[in-house]
């Protein structure tokens, strides 16, 4: 049977939502979102093996906040995609080429167990892999590069992508590398694992995720999730008292 790795990139500052330290130890409901991050994970994922990068000079994080028993510390990289990269090295020794990855920004604390599960299964029926995603759902409008309305875009058959996305382990060491080759489609174009697969030509399977699988950007987003997390706080108690 496949095994599964979970790759968390840590390594971000995070400069547009503010405050005084790199916005995945930011309190929300006072615990840093990382922890709330990596608690959602390992309750969907308590077997898997995580992989957690974070910058070489972290001088926040602590080993308390893993609950994984089976876990490694990866030095992160200049941009994301290059902590994936480092990840999918640091362990490349014992990952299967069918195993199965998920990378997860660690700024999605709201992440549903619900779509975890939905997500792992349809990566697991996609040889192409999968992600959560969901539909636009908002008028589209783009610049003409000077603040004002060059158009409206046709929102039908366009989804924002979200995290976790979930690939074999063979597929995304093979994607990463030859979106990061000299003649791959380079950096800028990386903006998530998908992308690279999709230029090899693959076709990822879209899982459609609840729209309060937020990433924290701005400063509000922190309020945000923390009414989300109790919203779900109070509804698993319900479940479980009835």
């Amino acid at each position: 049977m496949s095994r599964l790795w979970l790759i968390v990139p840590a390594a971000g500052v995070g400069k547009r939502v503010g405050g005084t330290c790199p916005k995945q130890y930011l309190e929300v409901a006072g615990r840093p979102v990382l922890a709330h991050t990596l608690a959602r994970l390992h309750q969907s994922f308590p077997e898997a093996r995580l992989c957690l990068c974070l910058a070489p000079d972290d001088d926040w994080f602590d080993p308390a906040l893993v609950p994984f028993t089976d876990w490694q510390r990866v030095a992160g990289g200049a941009e994301r995609v290059h902590s994936v990269v480092n990840a999918l090295a640091a362990v490349a020794a014992q990952g299967a080429p069918d195993d199965l990855v998920l990378v997860h920004d660690v700024a999605r604390p709201c992440v549903s167990a619900d779509d975890l599960s939905r997500l792992y299964n349809a990566a697991l029926a996609s040889p192409d892999g999968a992600l959560l995603a969901s539909p636009v759902a908002d008028t589209i409008k783009r610049d003409d590069g000077q603040g004002a309305v060059a158009n409206t875009e046709d929102r039908r058959g366009l989804w924002q992508a979200q995290t976790p996305q979930a690939f074999r382990f063979a597929l995304l060491q093979e994607a990463l590398a030859r979106a990061l080759a000299p003649d791959g489609i380079g950096v800028g174009r990386i903006t998530d694992e998908a992308s690279a697969v999709e230029a090899l030509g693959r076709a990822p399977r879209l899982v459609a995720g609840r729209r309060d699988n937020i990433k924290i950007t701005h400063p509000e987003d922190l309020r945000l999730a923390e009414l989300i997390l109790a919203g779900d706080a109070v509804l698993r108690d319900l479940h479980e008292s009835s």
